[in-house]
């Protein structure tokens, strides 16, 4: 099997086109040929700093490091007790470093049954690798942290990105939820295009102090990372949740220990159900995932500095 990773842990060390051996599935085990992957600021996080880099070099597999979660692709093989799913089976899914697995920047992966769904027929590859991260993390933010249903009230900060992408029209068109959401002037249209009841220019003074005006909400969902804690918990109803996405600075993380205890900390973690949840969304017409750009896998490192410009309103996909 063909990767692109880096050789060792090392600052600063390149991605390169690897061969390594291509795994059998143990009995609980998918392989996969991927055939479209997903990039998120997490991949590139991942190689230069914070927790969850720490956590892949302790308990991850060892290197070469592959990053790299999303992915979607045609089953090619699986383990012997393996039930749910059978070659030829087209699926999505999240790769899980903390299971001793690479990353997704590969032409094969190797996964337990649990960590991908199989796609309707039909279903577009390329979106459907664009979800296990950003939609599996904005579906978690609402449902399971949240508990959003019809009629509660949702502040989406940093609504153009991925993530509130992903929050906005699952909010408002799955969930039945009032959506308030807040981006850059350039792309108030595109959020109010994605169902957004109201959208706010960051741009103008007091963003948060209008966005008051809207609440309180029963979710504060901080997508761009970086709102004032403080004043996002206080625009909560009350039982609301103030969610920050893959929160990385300890400033951040120590806010889940600051009394009434309603911020959390959350980056979306691929399971069955709820990949099921999201690509049931995307079937239906409640969810939109953007491509902005088709990239060969060997462009990796090249993708990463797109992402790093924070510019994008679509999705990076790499094709092994």
């Amino acid at each position: 099997m063909k990767v692109m990773g880096q050789r060792s842990w090392a600052a600063g060390a390149p991605m390169e086109l690897l061969e390594l051996p291509t795994p059998q599935p143990k009995p609980d085990e998918v392989r996969v040929a991927v055939r479209a992957i997903g990039v998120n600021p997490v991949d590139w996080k991942m190689r230069t700093r914070g927790p969850l880099r720490l956590a892949a070099r302790l308990v991850g597999p060892p290197p070469p490091v592959v990053v790299g979660v999303d992915f979607a692709g045609v089953v090619e093989a699986v383990g012997t007790a393996v039930s749910t799913v059978k070659v030829g089976d087209a699926v999505v899914g999240g790769t899980d470093f903390s299971r001793k697995q690479h990353g997704s920047y590969a032409d094969t992966v190797l996964v337990r049954t649990n960590q991908l769904c199989v796609l309707p027929a039909g279903f577009d590859l390329d979106v459907a690798a664009a979800l296990p991260v950003a939609a599996v993390t904005a579906w978690m933010a609402l449902t399971e942290l949240s508990h959003i249903s019809a009629g509660k009230r949702v502040l989406v900060l940093g609504a153009s990105g991925a993530v509130g992408q992903c929050c906005v029209q699952l909010a408002r068109h799955t969930l039945g939820a009032t959506v308030v959401g807040v981006c850059s002037a350039r792309n108030v249209a595109l959020v109010t295009s994605l169902g957004a009841n109201t959208v706010l220019d960051y741009g103008v003074a007091g963003v948060l102090d209008r966005a008051r005006e809207h609440g309180p909400f029963d979710a504060v969902v901080d997508s761009a990372g970086g709102y004032p804690a403080a004043a996002c918990r206080g625009m909560l109803a009350k039982g609301g949740r103030h969610i920050m996405v893959a929160g990385s600075a300890p400033l951040d993380l120590a806010q889940v220990l600051v009394p009434p205890f309603t911020s959390k900390s959350i980056l979306g973690v691929a399971t069955t159900a709820r990949l099921q949840h999201v690509v049931n969304a995307v079937a239906a017409g409640q969810l939109k995932m953007a491509i902005a750009r088709v990239m060969p896998l060997n462009s990796a490192e090249e993708a990463h500095r797109i992402s790093q410009e924070g510019r994008l309103t679509g999705k990076l996909v790499l094709h092994p």
